[in-house]
């Protein structure tokens, strides 16, 4: 899925409590540790032939292939999020969006282009999901978040108003 996307199903679903924001960051975080850090390493190396586009696999560097297994394992996430919640219990919650983002990732991409590695480093299983860019699976993705944030627009209304 796009990253914009993860980020607004942290954020609508993780981002109501103390840290409202760092949910939209925790939901995006797997993608911006690995696609995020190339594009800044490209940003730095070679502004003026930056592709915005879907970049070949022979073209992507091989560290971006381990962050990616690192940033979208359930196992690393997990990890933090334990951590986390002996450190700070308040940002627990928000930090939910990262293991959401993994799940996701691993229903909508399919084998052929970054699968998502749930279980590195324990194991190498991938999924053979049904890629985000499906029209029908985008504009469900598009439809499920507007239904979130308007859920929580009435709840909030609601709230407010008592």
């Amino acid at each position: 899925m796009d990253t914009f996307s993860h980020a607004l199903w942290g954020k609508g679903l993780f981002g109501y409590r103390k840290y409202r924001w760092t949910a939209f960051i925790f939901g995006a975080l797997p993608d911006l540790g690995s696609f995020g850090l190339l594009f800044l390493f490209n940003l730095i190396t070679n502004p003026q032939n930056l592709n915005m586009g879907k970049p070949s696999l022979s073209e992507i560097p091989h560290w971006v292939f381990t962050s990616y297994n690192v940033s979208h394992s359930l196992i690393t996430a997990l990890f933090f999020l334990f951590l986390t919640y002996y450190i700070n219990k308040d940002l627990f919650f928000p930090m939910l969006a990262w293991p959401l983002h993994i799940i996701i990732d691993f229903f909508t991409h399919t084998i052929y282009y970054f699968p998502t590695p749930i279980f590195w480093p324990i194991s190498d299983y991938r999924f053979n999901g049904i890629s985000w860019a499906n029209k029908y699976i985008f504009l469900t993705n598009i439809i499920c978040i507007v239904i979130i944030f308007l859920y929580r627009k009435k709840c909030f209304h609601r709230k407010n108003s008592a």
